[in-house]
């Protein structure tokens, strides 16, 4: 399998592992900032374990700590989102990402989007608001705005390959630190250490954000921005379809036409997006051409 082909792949086994979080934080009897600091703290020796395995130094420049920040933002406003709006109101406003991509990439780097990077985020929107009308309309606006902050960071966290200066392993790092720091004083605050509780937060810091993160990380070094923003969109979908299942809670019919809208869009979009990175090298065996052919893509 080519390099170009294992990036999609790896966001996409990144979201499945995120969407494991809200089965595990329903079952875990702690405090919204207590989770974040228990999982934060093992994805934390998770990846340091990882970095020290692969001899990767820790970069520290603004870029760097601009993309810790991000990530601690992302997973905190998340937290906070969910105790101050509804569940559903939190993840759908986190997934507006990839339209602040296509702003970002804009203002920062003048890259124009394509009609499939539009018509892809058109798509997903509707299948978001799709699988969560039901519930959209019933958190408070305090709460709506944290999550929309969250959706504004994790579009940063998207493009920490991006930016000059980046190593996006450091920024997960320190991204994952901070957030350890913030929920430390909640944490000390519980006694229910319970075998279940325990086994919930294991899973949680270490396959949810650890190994969720580290293959999201390898995966954007082959994959733009806006294509694992979009792919990561499975995560959205299949977080509440888990806690159906194991949890009990109910799934409306305009869900499952929201998943299967998302679900689709996400992999004809990619087997667009590869067919068009493929067409200008067909064409022609020199470089010029084939950067012709990427321009207007995020």
């Amino acid at each position: 399998m080519s390099k170009s082909k294992n990036g999609p792949l790896l966001i996409s086994l990144a979201a499945l592992c995120f969407s494991t979080g809200g089965l595990f934080t329903k079952l875990l009897p702690w405090q919204a900032l207590s989770i974040s600091a228990g999982r934060c703290i093992l994805s934390t020796i998770f990846i340091g374990c990882f970095l020290v395995s692969q001899k990767h130094k820790l970069v520290w420049n603004k870029t760097v700590v601009f993309g810790g920040l991000c990530l601690c933002g992302t997973v905190t406003f998340f937290v906070m989102a969910n105790k101050m709006t509804a569940a559903a109101n939190a993840i759908a406003l986190q997934y507006s990402a990839p339209v602040f991509i296509i702003l970002f990439m804009w203002l920062f780097f003048r890259n124009r989007p394509g009609k499939w990077d539009l018509l892809a985020c058109a798509a997903v929107a509707v299948g978001i608001l799709l699988f969560f009308v039901d519930s959209l309309g019933s958190g408070g606006m305090a709460g709506n705005l944290v999550a929309l902050l969250s959706g504004v960071c994790y579009a940063l966290v998207c493009m920490l390959n991006v930016f000059p200066g980046g190593d996006p392993m450091s920024s997960v790092f320190l991204g994952h630190l901070m957030s350890a720091v913030i929920g430390l004083p909640s944490l000390m605050q519980e006694t229910d250490f319970s075998g279940t509780s325990l086994g919930c937060i294991l899973v949680l810091g270490v396959v949810q954000l650890g190994l969720g993160y580290l293959l999201f990380t390898k995966g954007l070094e082959s994959t733009q921005p806006i294509s694992a923003s979009l792919i990561s969109t499975i995560e959205p979908i299949l977080n509440p379809i888990w806690v159906a299942i194991f949890y009990g809670e109910s799934i409306t019919g305009l869900a499952i036409a929201g998943a299967a809208v998302v679900i689709c869009t996400v992999a004809v979009y990619n087997i667009l997006k590869t067919k068009q990175a493929q067409l200008p090298a067909a064409e022609s065996g020199t470089a010029g051409v084939a950067q012709k052919g990427r321009r207007g893509s995020i």
